[in-house]
């Protein structure tokens, strides 16, 4: 989902950076009037305490939009950011993307699950207005690593797992099936709403290829630049420290998936008690009912019991069911979101690291800097790049995460509060009954 907004407190102090100046103010090394003056500027220094934030100096991207670039004092203020009655600010949409209708084929190799993907859209570079084609779970899987591939600054969505944990679920079961639709559907959605890979050309040949194995037979053919020049970035390079709000980003999402994790957790044992709970619920109703049979007076006062039993089982069924169909699999899916935020972190770090590496070597060969600046300038803009898009990016998720947070828990809160009010009307219909008295005779 997009990303967050605003509130944080107190102000930034300085972290130790791993450069002499803030990414974005770093000169070209031929930019120094003289050799000397050059020389002291280009080489680091692991002592310099990085400017307040990199947001000092207004970041765009590269197609011109500006990028909120304030940042938090800590962790802690990001968890501020969640605030509930936050919206999505409103955007004129030209891509709508559905999935729907799960059907099940059984061949001889192989029984896998389709669905119907719907396109509907006005953009010059559709030959069409609408598109309907099936797709199975792999295709979903082959575009997420393809824009993973060609969109490395990016955050790319996550996918539901592919497989059930333990084993426990039927992967064709009903309720499996439509519980990954919704989550197929929620990963293609927030694609076509954002402003880079809804435009990217994988994207465009999942929603209107017929033969999309054609397509994956390509492999890598089709990387953009950015992408090959980050996938040939190996690690070799180390970063000192990362600048003051990337580490505050990294910090926030150890914490929140940590949270998550717990919650998750807990969830889930809830659910395996109301599991059996309902059990023993099941067990006990008919209990009644039969001791109503030997027990003429109290015959209806029973029955009565029996069938409240019954209501509230019911009840409680329903609880469990729209804890487990709605509410674990928004958990997952950010505790996945977290962990793809996590990664496009590392590879910004990674170019920032060479960036670094280049940098001294600049410094340490004054005499060969005439062959150096343009390796050096092509990689200050990977790193620029990176930086802007992953702001922006973390700013869609967090706007995302609180609407969908919000949702979750006012549903949660809707839910509960009518598993309540039905166990309530169920028990207060019989006291009419245990208050009649009997007739004397």
């Amino acid at each position: 989902m997009s990303a967050a907004g605003g509130g944080g407190a107190g102000t930034s102090k300085a972290l130790p950076s791993s450069g002499p100046k803030s990414l974005r103010d770093m000169p070209h090394p031929l930019a120094a009037s003289s050799s000397e003056e050059a020389g002291a500027e280009l080489t680091p220094s692991p002592d310099f305490q990085l400017p307040r934030s990199l947001a000092d100096k207004d970041l765009s991207l590269p197609n011109g939009t500006p990028v909120d670039t304030s940042s938090p004092a800590s962790s802690s203020s990001l968890l501020n950011r969640l605030q509930l009655d936050d919206d999505l600010d409103g955007e004129m949409r030209d891509l709508f993307v559905t999935v729907d209708d799960p059907k099940k084929h059984v061949c001889t190799m192989e029984t896998y699950i389709t669905y119907r993907v719907t396109t509907k859209t006005t953009r010059a570079e559709f030959d069409l207005p609408e598109y309907s084609m099936r797709r199975r779970y792999q295709d979903f899987d082959w575009l997420r690593n393809k824009l993973e591939e060609s969109q490395p600054t990016h955050l790319i969505p996550p996918l539901p797992e592919k497989f059930v944990v333990k084993g426990v679920v039927d992967r064709f079961s009903e309720e499996f099936v439509e519980t990954r639709r919704k989550a197929l559907d929620k990963f293609l959605k927030r694609i076509a709403d954002h402003p880079v890979l809804s435009f990217n050309e994988h994207f465009h040949v999942f929603l209107t290829a017929k033969d999309l194995n054609a397509y994956k037979k390509q492999g890598v053919a089709l990387l953009s630049k950015m992408g090959e020049s980050v996938k040939y970035v190996t690690g070799s390079y180390k970063l000192r420290s990362r600048p003051l709000e990337f580490a505050a980003i990294g910090d926030y999402l150890d914490t929140f998936s940590l949270k998550l994790g717990t919650i998750d957790r807990i969830a889930q044992r809830i659910i395996k008690e109301e599991v059996e709970y309902l059990v023993e619920l099941r067990e006990y109703g008919p209990v009644y009912s039969t001791w109503s049979g030997l027990e003429r007076e109290l015959s209806e006062p029973l029955e009565g019991v029996s069938a409240c039993i019954g209501n509230c089982c019911t009840a409680l069924e329903e609880l469990s069911e729209d804890m487990t169909e709605d509410f674990l699999p928004v958990l997952r899916e950010y505790i996945l979101y977290a962990e793809s935020m996590k990664n496009v972190l590392k590879k910004r770090d990674q170019v920032q690291a060479e960036y670094e590496a280049k940098l001294e070597a600049v410094a340490l060969k004054r005499e060969d800097r005439p062959k150096v600046p343009t390796d050096v300038e092509k990689c200050q803009d990977r790193v620029e790049c990176f930086n802007a898009d992953l702001k922006a990016d973390m700013e869609r998720w967090q706007n995302n995460k609180r609407q969908d947070f919000r949702q979750l828990l006012m549903g949660m809160a809707d839910k509960n509060i009518q598993y309540y009010e039905k166990c309530l009307t169920a028990w207060e219909s019989i006291i009419p009954l245990l208050q009649e008295k009997p007739e004397t005779k």
